[in-house]
């Protein structure tokens, strides 16, 4: 600003909003009434309309001194009027709700020349200052071939339709999803894939719910020390996801938020966690320290994500708050970030765990190849051998009977040998008829025929240990 060559606010037109400016003929100075001049003008105005101030004869405010100064026909520049705004909406009509400066202006990409060009300059003029902390700017909206959308062309989309036949959380999600840096693109087969995001976010939290219908955080939470490692881990895994998605909040970085929550219910969730966490939920018993150490949390999981996607998915967000709290008087937007239990040495577990995944991912591809082949029909048919040493041994040994619930399979054999090699094949055992796996205890009690030995034990007796999975 201080080299800006041009500090003009005018422009020599026969309309537009006047400067009701006297000059005088020789030296060109403003007349030293000028504020009372002004006054005297904004009074004509406003009963006459702009015109009175051309329709004005200057003998009427000037007397015998009319004669000595010109009236200034230049009318302000077009963006004036907005560029201005500051001062009577932060300043006056709303100073009591807002501050100045304000915190963002958010426009268009085209507003750098506009708005919020027009508003820097009267803020360094009046204040020495622009009159916002920060801009944020977007493209504009085209449709999914990246044309401008046009009445002509038929391929406006109007976002009235998209409320009305997908719900206002999609046209949310969208928004929130695409990156408005460039061009916003929209179109029917990208609204198709925003749906399936939300039911695959949505499906997580269902998931997250039900399976803590049964769980009261004040009464049924275990002290974090007491918690099975992987969830845990999961726990530090929800930690950065929640650092990053408020990095990303405060950058106004949305489409990361969104990636963010996609990747974590899809992947650390839905691909990892949770389909590992399924047989502790639903084979152990209501109350048992295991099962529990996995509400734990999902509890704090579900937690977070709400309060994470409550700035975009504020319906979905607020209706699950709401049915898992009970009160209508409370609301996740009342609520800032989840406050996460840390666990002793997080990262040296997060490393851990992020080489079982790795192990795991080996273990995964191996099971498909034989599940496409036709001789298994779920992981849970096969058995798992694994041949290794070093680093890979320990880690994996480390699980002990557990390992077989994070490779979910029925069984693992792990052999320290310097070949790294892995082979998976079907068990021909009987089938638990209650955790479907496959066991060669199957069917050896009497009084229950179709039940494995650890089912047995986690109904009728006095439940199986777990300490990792």
């Amino acid at each position: 600003m201080r080299t800006r060559p041009d500090w003009c606010v005018s422009r020599q037109r026969n309309w537009g909003v006047p400067l009701p400016f006297f000059l005088h003929r020789e030296s060109g100075t403003l007349h030293p009434r000028t504020p009372e001049l002004i006054e005297a003008v904004a009074q004509r105005v406003e009963k006459a309309g702009i015109e009175a101030w051309f329709a004005l004869d200057p003998a009427e405010l000037l007397g015998s001194e009319a004669g000595h100064y010109d009236r200034m026909s230049d009318t302000l520049d077009v963006w004036f009027d907005s560029g201005s705004t500051h001062a009577s909406v932060l300043r006056g009509s709303h100073r009591d709700e807002l501050a100045y400066p304000a915190d963002l202006y958010l426009e268009g990409s085209d507003q750098h020349r506009g708005w919020f060009q027009s508003s820097l300059l009267i803020g360094c003029a009046t204040d020495g200052r622009a009159p916002y902390k920060a801009l944020l700017t977007h493209g504009f909206v085209v449709d999914g071939k990246g044309l401008k959308m046009s009445k002509s062309k038929g391929n406006v989309i109007a976002p009235q339709k998209i409320a009305d036949t997908l719900g206002a959380e999609i046209l949310r999600l969208w928004v929130a999803a695409t990156d408005y840096s460039g061009e916003l693109s929209i179109s029917d087969e990208i609204l198709k894939r925003v749906v399936e995001s939300y039911r695959r976010i949505r499906n997580t939290l269902r998931f997250l719910l039900a399976n803590t219908a049964d769980f009261d955080p004040a009464r049924d939470m275990p002290a974090i020390e007491r918690w099975l490692e992987i969830d845990r881990y999961a726990l530090a895994m929800t930690r950065q996801l929640q650092a990053q998605c408020e990095a990303d909040y405060d950058r106004f970085e949305f489409h990361r938020v969104v990636q963010a929550l996609q990747t974590f219910c899809s992947e650390d969730l839905g691909g990892f966690y949770l389909d590992v966490l399924k047989d502790r939920l639903y084979t152990m018993a209501a109350g048992s320290h295991a099962r529990r150490s996995a509400q734990g949390a999902l509890w704090h999981i579900l937690q977070c994500l709400l309060k994470l996607m409550a700035p975009v998915l504020c319906f979905t967000a607020e209706e699950i708050w709401q049915l898992q709290t009970g009160d209508r008087t409370d609301s996740v937007m009342l609520h800032t970030w989840q406050p996460l239990p840390a666990p002793a040495a997080e990262t040296e577990l997060v490393d851990k765990w992020r080489r079982l995944r790795g192990y795991r991912g080996e273990v995964m591809r191996a099971l498909e190849e034989l599940r496409i082949a036709g001789r298994i029909g779920s992981s849970l048919q096969a058995e798992v051998r694994i041949h290794c040493d070093g680093e890979k041994y320990d880690t994996l040994a480390a699980l002990g009977d557990d390992l077989r619930f994070v490779l979910i399979c029925s069984q693992t054999t792990l052999v320290r040998d310097s070949r790294d090699e892995l082979s998976c094949a079907p068990l021909s055992h009987a089938k638990c008829e209650r955790c479907w796996h496959v066991r060669a205890d199957v069917g050896t009690h009497p009084d229950h025929p179709g039940l494995c030995g650890r089912c047995i034990e986690n109904l009728f007796g006095g439940g199986e240990e777990r300490a990792f999975a």
